[in-house]
């Protein structure tokens, strides 16, 4: 199993920490990291791209983990996952999104900037924007020019592999109508969206976790 984390979050928090535990009870190997300029890893948050980011996470598959892989993708991990799965999909076993926001930089971020914001990037580069989670969130322009290259919701996803897509419906950073939209463009039949009504985005609740846990039990040979 590998486990990616999301936008500016990194392999320390509560899910990452019970998959671990949860591989660790099952005889799994187990891989998670941090994308550059995330957590221990070296680099710039600023100079990151999803490119870049995407790029990572599938060096991590190639270069340290053996065997068919699930992936396990957190928020932006979720966008991870999906284009590591493009990239190695005979890799691939299983791919589970937690409030997996695919396409965030520009359906969540670019379009829901007014002129103002969009004229700061365009003038200055980069954009602070406020963040729930601790200090504003540094978005640059090539952030979300890059990120156009690499965007997965506006042709069908070739996933050949069981998808299982968690969502809480009372996420206030990623619509939970995001999940039901990638389902549709999952080619594959083997898909499932399990919405909770009272979730937020973290999803690392007790409930929560447990939850996940059920639905790695039930993949095929979970």
């Amino acid at each position: 199993m590998i486990f990616l984390p999301g936008f500016k979050s990194d392999m320390t928090g509560t899910k990452a920490t019970a998959l671990r535990d949860w591989c660790l009870r099952r005889g799994r190997a187990f891989t998670r990291f941090d994308y550059s300029g995330h957590g221990q890893s070296e680099g710039n948050f600023e100079d990151g791209t999803v490119g870049r980011w995407a790029s990572d996470a599938i060096a991590v598959l190639d270069q340290v983990t053996q065997g068919p892989q699930i992936l396990v993708g957190s928020s932006m991990g979720g966008w991870m996952a999906l284009l590591v799965a493009r990239a190695r999909p005979a890799r691939i076993a299983a791919l589970v999104g937690i409030a997996a926001a695919p396409d965030f930089t520009e359906d969540l971020m670019w379009a829901s900037y007014g002129e103002d914001v969009r004229e700061i990037l365009r003038r200055d580069g980069v954009y602070y924007e406020p963040s729930d989670y601790g200090e504003p969130y540094a978005i640059s322009m090539r952030l979300i020019e890059e990120a156009r290259d690499h965007l997965v919701l506006r042709a069908p996803l070739e996933l050949p592999f069981p998808v299982r897509l968690i969502q809480g419906m009372r996420d206030p950073d990623v619509p939970w109508r995001t999940a039901l939209r990638l389902a549709e463009h999952v080619s594959g039949d083997d898909v499932e969206v399990i919405l909770v009504k009272g979730g937020d985005h973290r999803l690392s609740e007790p409930a929560d976790i447990a939850r996940l846990e059920a639905v790695l039990d039930a993949l095929p040979g979970g």
